[in-house]
């Protein structure tokens, strides 16, 4: 009996042809669900994305064919057969996996979930307060799993709850639930669901990244090799400037420890040496350099002062001097010497051989 083989329809032929010329044109390949995207947004994409992306649609059973039959020139290509459900498209570029995915995401937008739709990925009512008072809306969130309390007058979630699981239906319970709260976990646009590029494959979870979180991680990683090369003393051109002041530093700790003369510590010894002096004058009030020099000016202009009295005395004694000779003069003349007078002429000339030895000892000192 002969073997019965299935009848291929000339048109599927054909259509599958079509798509396997075209995933050959591309470096990359991704296969998306287009359950959710209304017609007129998917014909705007494609306008927006006709210079970078081709967008294709066809049956699911067609995608498969095309992908086996590429299997052998495509390494890993017909891997992406386990990626497709719902309304299946190609989208296809020669950028990269994660580019196409940060475009198709911006295209996006929410809208409320509707009872019987598929959840495009896992919905998660998350743990906070409600704007609803207690009453009916406590046995309303209960029916979905949730567990809530009474904060501030106001029903509160407890904790994060996971409703329905990414591909499952949304059920009207939590449809309503959803809508209540504000939650809006529907997308509309294309959900990307896996991507092909040179024998690798790329989920949605891994091409659904945070560009900050990735960078902040990029970071902290950078930061952490650096800490650790510096910490085992690995020598990078980054780290090699902190080793070698580490090492110095090091160095010069070991030889302060151990008396070991340096460059380095001989010369912060002498600075330590000359700080101690200071305190140490300072302490004792021992002069300095600069000390000596301002009393040796405090003595000459004490030394000047004394002698200008000195002088001033000196010449009143001398006209003191000159007066009596004057008059012993007057008394000779008549005669008439006094012996008083004497004894004042006497005393002058004391005062003013006095005077003039305080001066010369004065001018000795001042040199």
């Amino acid at each position: 009996m002969a073997e019965h083989k299935a009848h291929i329809s000339n048109w599927k032929k054909v259509e599958v042809s079509r798509v396997e010329k075209l995933l050959s044109d591309y470096k990359v390949i991704a296969v998306a669900d287009m359950t959710n995207m209304p017609s007129h947004q998917l014909q705007k994409l494609r306008s927006s994305l006709k210079d970078s992306v081709n967008i294709t649609m066809t049956k699911g059973s067609l995608i498969n064919i095309a992908l086996n039959n590429l299997k052998s020139k495509l390494l890993g290509v017909d891997k992406l057969i386990g990626n497709i459900r719902g309304m299946p498209a190609i989208l296809m570029t020669n950028s990269n996996p994660f580019r196409l995915a940060k475009l198709l995401k911006k295209s996006k937008s929410t809208a409320p979930a509707k009872a019987g739709q598929i959840a495009p990925n896992d919905i998660i009512i998350p743990a906070g307060p409600t704007a609803f008072p207690p009453g009916p809306i406590i046995g309303e969130l209960g029916s979905v799993g949730l567990k809530t309390g009474v904060v501030d007058g106001k029903v509160a979630v407890k904790e994060d709850k996971l409703v329905v699981k990414e591909g499952e239906l949304i059920s009207p319970q939590v449809a309503g639930v959803l809508a209540k709260l504000g939650i809006e976990p529907m997308e509309i646009g294309i959900n990307l669901l896996a991507a092909y590029e040179a024998g690798t494959i790329f989920t949605k979870d891994t091409l659904n990244i945070d560009d900050t979180e990735v960078l902040n991680n990029i970071k902290l990683a950078a930061q952490s090799t650096f800490n650790l090369a510096a910490f085992i003393a690995y020598p990078t051109k980054d780290n090699i400037k902190l080793l070698v002041s580490k090492a110095y530093r090091s160095t010069i700790s070991v030889a302060k420890k151990g008396n070991i003369p340096t460059p380095e510590t001989v010369k912060e010894s002498i600075e330590q040496a000359h700080l101690e002096a200071e305190h140490l004058k300072n302490k004792f009030s021992l002069p300095t350099e600069d000390n000596d020099v301002k009393k040796k000016r405090d003595l000459v202009e004490e030394a000047k002062i004394e002698k200008s009295q000195i002088q001033k005395e000196e010449e009143a004694a001398q006209a003191v001097l000159k007066r009596l000779q004057d008059q012993k003069i007057g008394s000779m003349s008549s005669r008439n010497i006094d012996k008083d007078f004497e004894q004042q002429e006497k005393k002058a000339q004391e005062l003013l051989k006095k005077l003039q030895d305080e001066k010369i000892k004065k001018g000795d000192k001042k040199k």
